[in-house]
């Protein structure tokens, strides 16, 4: 873990509260700006402060104020509807940059917006390296081993997230007998998952009678310090109650978050957690 006071940027979901757990238990200092409407309530036990996406200047002023040498953006955000965004001065200035980088996608507008804080001086981390490089190891994660055409469906569920990675679409796809389900796009992982739970049983598995697998990918294009691709124990879960036989990713490309959950969630339902090396 690299040296200094962290200002950890966070979102929704379980990676800021296990990026700033991380921190706590090696001793790392971390103060956490919790982005209104998406970080977890938990995350008020952290010195931190709470801001809007648009108020870019109380963010830079607090993280100064605290001393951060580091920022990392952790955490789901959906994208604004920037004509409801209430900038602060500083927010105001480069607000136009990042409206005018969001129309070439997502990846351009995270760029912009990474270059906003190193033009400040702040070092970017990637979560994966905060934690110690949690990531999905090569083979099979867990004591469940994929058959032959199991893993033909990840690897071509990895292929279609590759290529809609491309298009700057989504990181993840899920494939069952060489038929694709469906593709992420805005919506996440968890609601494509309930998505394919909701289809026809003769197209999916189903309990007793799973098959089929879950791929995802980080964008070929993308800034893995900000974007790589997450799975944690409900991922598991909602791949079982979608019918999938497992999931999977590119090796070293797929944070995990709390492994041995992870891995306790995939031997209890059955299911295989397999990662792919390139």
């Amino acid at each position: 873990m690299a040296a200094g006071k962290l200002g950890l940027i966070a979102g929704g979901g379980a990676l800021p509260l296990a990026i700033a757990a991380r921190c706590e238990a090696e001793g790392r200092s971390v103060f956490v700006v919790r982005l209104s409407g998406f970080a977890d309530a938990h995350l008020v036990r952290y010195p931190g402060v709470e801001a809007g996406m648009a108020e870019i200047g109380k963010v830079l002023s607090a993280l100064k104020k605290a001393g951060c040498a580091a920022v990392c953006f952790a955490g789901t955000v959906n994208r604004p509807d920037f004509k409801s965004l209430k900038p602060d001065l500083k927010g105001a200035t480069v607000l136009p940059g990042i409206i005018a980088a969001a129309t070439k996608g997502d990846d351009a507008l995270l760029r912009k917006i990474l270059s906003v804080f190193e033009a400040e001086g702040y070092a970017i981390e990637g979560a994966d390296d905060i934690l110690g490089g949690e990531t999905l190891p090569a083979r099979a994660l867990g004591r469940v081993t994929p058959t032959e055409a199991q893993l033909a469906d990840l690897r071509k569920a990895l292929h279609v997230a590759e290529k809609a990675g491309e298009l700057d679409i989504g990181q993840g796809a899920v494939v069952c007998d060489g038929l694709v389900l469906a593709v992420e796009a805005q919506e996440g992982t968890d609601a494509m998952l309930a998505r394919v739970a909701g289809l026809p049983a003769d197209l999916r598995g189903a309990a007793g009678a799973l098959k089929g697998a879950l791929g995802k990918a980080p964008k070929p294009i993308q800034d893995l310090r900000v974007d790589m691709p997450v799975m944690g124990a409900r991922t598991i879960e909602m791949a079982h109650a979608a019918g999938l036989a497992g999931v999977g990713g590119v090796a070293d490309r797929l944070i995990l978050i709390d492994r041995a959950a992870i891995i306790a969630a995939a031997d209890r339902l059955g299911l295989f957690v397999w990662g792919e090396s390139r």
